[in-house]
């Protein structure tokens, strides 16, 4: 039988109960106090283990996430580049690494991180380009864009 929830698990007769208060008090073993013997104690915990457990999985994913970012954060700022304009360099030239996978270039290949930030760096100089034109405004038009050289 298979339940989506704790609750409904635990709640089911049946003649299989003995198992289940097992599988309870099994979960429940490295608790302190009665909450590792008495089983009305021990669902509860268990089940706020349960959902504990459930939220800190979304909560890791979060967290390495914003690890990573700053990886990369870090490793953009020493080449010149924030790490706004290089994510998005890099897809604009259709890179399709993932965030983990730049932080850990970024961590062991330096190398290989530097020509990345190349490739973003002439992606920005080029679409900067684009937006200027030939450098001349039009007449009538006056700009505060410096050309980069």
């Amino acid at each position: 039988m298979v339940f989506l929830s704790l609750s409904c698990w635990i709640r089911s007769r049946g003649p299989d109960r003995y198992w289940k208060v097992q599988e309870v008090l099994k979960h429940a073993r490295h608790f302190r106090g009665r909450k590792n013997r008495c089983y009305s104690l021990a669902v509860r915990a268990v089940r706020r283990a349960f959902v504990y457990a459930t939220k800190a999985r979304r909560l890791k994913k979060r967290n390495m996430r914003t690890l990573w970012i700053t990886r990369i954060a870090a490793a953009s700022r020493e080449h010149g580049l924030k790490y706004p304009a290089l994510m998005h360099n890099l897809t604009k030239t259709s890179v399709q690494l993932n965030r983990r996978v730049i932080s850990e270039l970024a961590i062991t290949e330096p190398r290989t991180f530097l020509s990345l930030a190349k490739l973003a760096r002439a992606r920005q100089r080029e679409g900067l380009c684009a937006v200027l034109g030939d450098g001349r405004e039009p007449p009538g038009v006056f700009s505060r864009v410096v050309l980069l050289q």
